[in-house]
This record gives C-alpha cells, sequence and structure tokens, in this order.
C-alpha cells in the first residue's frame, strides 16, 4: 500500500480517479502537479490538503496562489516546479498520469530520487524505454502499469516464470471505427473520433484509440515493462472490453484478466499491491455479457498501429520520433486543421526524414522529440 502520494496529472481523467482511490481508502496526497486547470486544482487542494501543487503554466500558478493563500499548501511553477512536486521528500509513490512527452523528464526525476512508480504515462516508455527502465533497476525501484491492458498482464505474470512467456496478447476495443474501411474513415468527424464505446478518457487519448496508434504505443510500453521481444506481443480486438489482455505461455497455457472498463480498478491495485481492497465498483456478470467476440485490426485501414510497430522494429530513436510527429498529428485533428485520414500520413512523413540514433542518451530523445514535432508542422504547412 502507498504511504504518500504525489500525482503528476491531477486534473486530468486518470489523476481524478485516481484521487478518488486516495479518499476512499485514505491514501495521504502529499503533492498535485497539473497543467493550467486551477479551478479544478484548487478544489483537490481543498479536500486533500497536499504539501506541495505545482503548475506548468506560470501565470495559471500566479491565479492559484492569491487562491489558495488561506491554506498551507506551497503553490510552485514551471517544470522545475513539477520536479519538486514529483520529489517531495514524504511521498513514496508518484502516479504519472500526464498525457505525452511531457511525462518523461518527471518521470525520471522521480525515478532518480527513490520513488516507485505508477505509470499511466504510456509515451515515458514509448520514447525512452531502454533508459528509463535502466535507471529504475539502478535505484531499486519499481514501475507498476496503470494501464488496464498493462495492469493485466503484470497480474497474468504473477507467479509465473518469465521464461515459459511464449507471447503477449493486447486487447483492443476497435474504438469507434471498429470495422470501418479506409474509404469510410475519409469521412469521419472529430466528433465521431470523441465517441469511445467502452471508456471515457482524455481527448488525445481518445483519438489515439480511435487510429489504434494508442495499441501501438502500448506494444512499445508492453516491451519494456515485461522485457519482451516484439515478436512476442500480438494485439487483437476485443470490442466488449471485459478481457483486458492475456498471457499464453510455452506449455499451452492462456491466463486471462477480466473485470469491468473501469480505470479505478487498475489505478487501486497500482496503489495497493501487493495488497487487494475491497470497492464498490462495477463487477463483470459473465451470464449478463452472454459472449466475448475476438478479431484480427486491419492494419491497412488502421495504419497507426502499423507505424507503431514499424517504430517498434527500427528502435533506437525512432518510437520518439513517431510518437513527436503523432501528438501534433492529434493537436491538428483537435483543431479541425487536418481530417482523420491526414493523421497517419504526418506520422510516416516525419519517420521517413528522421535519422535513427540507435542508442541514444536522453538529450537525444529530447531533441528527436522537437525535430520530429518541426517536420510533422512543416508537412502539414506544406500541404501533406
Amino acid at each position: 500500500m502507498v504511504k504518500g502520494l504525489s500525482i503528476l496529472g491531477s486534473t486530468g481523467s486518470i489523476g481524478t480517479q485516481a484521487l478518488e482511490v486516495c479518499r476512499a481508502l485514505h491514501i495521504p496526497v502529499i503533492s498535485l502537479a497539473a497543467g493550467a486547470n486551477i479551478k479544478l486544482l484548487e478544489e483537490q487542494i481543498r479536500e486533500f490538503k497536499p504539501m506541495l501543487a505545482a503548475v506548468y503554466d506560470e501565470e495559471a500558478a500566479g491565479q492559484l496562489k492569491v487562491a489558495v493563500a488561506d491554506t498551507p499548501t506551497r503553490v510552485v511553477s514551471g517544470m522545475e516546479g513539477v520536479i519538486e512536486s514529483v520529489t517531495c521528500e514524504k511521498a513514496d509513490t508518484v502516479l504519472t498520469s500526464v498525457v505525452g512527452i511531457a511525462g518523461l523528464m518527471p518521470t525520471m526525476a522521480a525515478i532518480q530520487s527513490g520513488k516507485h512508480i505508477a505509470l499511466s504515462n504510456k509515451e515515458t516508455l514509448v520514447t525512452a524505454g531502454g533508459i528509463v527502465m535502466a535507471e529504475a533497476r539502478k535505484m531499486g525501484v519499481n514501475i507498476i502499469p496503470v494501464d488496464s491492458e498493462h495492469s493485466a498482464i503484470f497480474q497474468c505474470l504473477a507467479g509465473n516464470q518469465r521464461a515459459d512467456v511464449e507471447r503477449i496478447i493486447l486487447t483492443a476495443s476497435g474504438g469507434p471505427f471498429r470495422g470501418y474501411t479506409s474509404e469510410r474513415l475519409k469521412e469521419v468527424t472529430l466528433e465521431e473520433a470523441l465517441r469511445h464505446p467502452n471508456w471515457s478518457m482524455g481527448k488525445k487519448i481518445t483519438v489515439d484509440s480511435a487510429t489504434m496508434m494508442n495499441k501501438g504505443l502500448e506494444v512499445i510500453e508492453a516491451m519494456w515493462l515485461f522485457d519482451v521481444d516484439l515478436s512476442q506481443i500480438e494485439v487483437v480486438v476485443h470490442k466488449e472490453s471485459v478481457i483486458h489482455s492475456l498471457v499464453a505461455y510455452r506449455d499451452g497455457s492462456l491466463i486471462a484478466q477480466l473485470g469491468a472498463p473501469d480505470m479505478r480498478i487498475p489505478i487501486q491495485l497500482a496503489l495497493t499491491w501487493p495488497q487487494r481492497c475491497d470497492n464498490s465498483f462495477n463487477r463483470v456478470s459473465l451470464a449478463e455479457i452472454g459472449s466475448l467476440t475476438f478479431e484480427k485490426p486491419d492494419p491497412k485501414v488502421f495504419r497507426c498501429l502499423e507505424l507503431a510497430f514499424e517504430a517498434a522494429r527500427i528502435g533506437g530513436t525512432m518510437p520518439a520520433a513517431m510518437n513527436g510527429a503523432n501528438e501534433v498529428a492529434v493537436d491538428l485533428f483537435l483543431k479541425k486543421a487536418i481530417t482523420f485520414n491526414q493523421i497517419p500520413l504526418l506520422i510516416e512523413k516525419a519517420m521517413s526524414k528522421h535519422q535513427v540514433n540507435s542508442e541514444p542518451v536522453l538529450n537525444d530523445i529530447i531533441s528527436t522529440d522537437r525535430a520530429s514535432r518541426q517536420i510533422a508542422l512543416e508537412a502539414y504547412h506544406g500541404g501533406l
């Protein structure tokens, strides 16, 4: 059980659900960090009374200081403030739930200060998995996954020998466009892309789910988290989102983890492991569900998934290049500046121009991200 928690991204979907868990289990909240949503952050400060609150946006931080001046919570700002919030001495665990590569530097700082990590920010391992996992081993800290799929794998591996693992099978809901053809995808709107059939998530992750890039990112994350080769990872579409992932063993056994599509379940597990605690979350009734279905994803339709596999095969800085371009492309789509089908085009353009560094250090990852974003923006302004 976590003794003291810092949350990176407390006003987002995962962060707010994590605070629900903290409320129910009386987990002490030591610090909170957010981007600019100071209205919600103020409410969180007043309820959970953290020692420290960090706001990346400095102007918003100034407003928050005034708003919570009557509380003992100290407000800090910028990246320095965010890093201070995840290295607080009284916290033993940091939940990293901020979206995108923005989580990389604070997560590394938290690991270097000896904090255990409840990991929801998949881009940290996508872009710098080798560096991050090596640092975690060096510092002797645990990285426990929060994503439902990786939490499922984590549970399916418990009590088994890693050498006996034959395959890891990541399930995907297929998003709102499961069964669509490439032609039909040309007509989809932003509003349709944001209507996920099973999960309630932030906009960026919801779009990534619609393109199936989210599953591609999870493939790369799984490689690093569970120390498996890309060839050992399979993706299967499971529209019901009841089986969250599976592990196949060399004796023919297949172990699956099932549960309701409720992120509070894996969040709670990450904060209480190796204990399991009571809660009032939704339960699955197999009799009511009746049947579970599975199908292969179509890489020709969901090109982003295949691009992620390609980036993983190439390795080095290529996943960081892919991820940076994807963040730009999704942002442009959310602004209705490009169509849904142009997202993989921008990513492919950035990947094709990237010169891979096969043995990067952290600064190389940051440089790659910056360069890839610029290439994607140039491709957009050049009319693709």
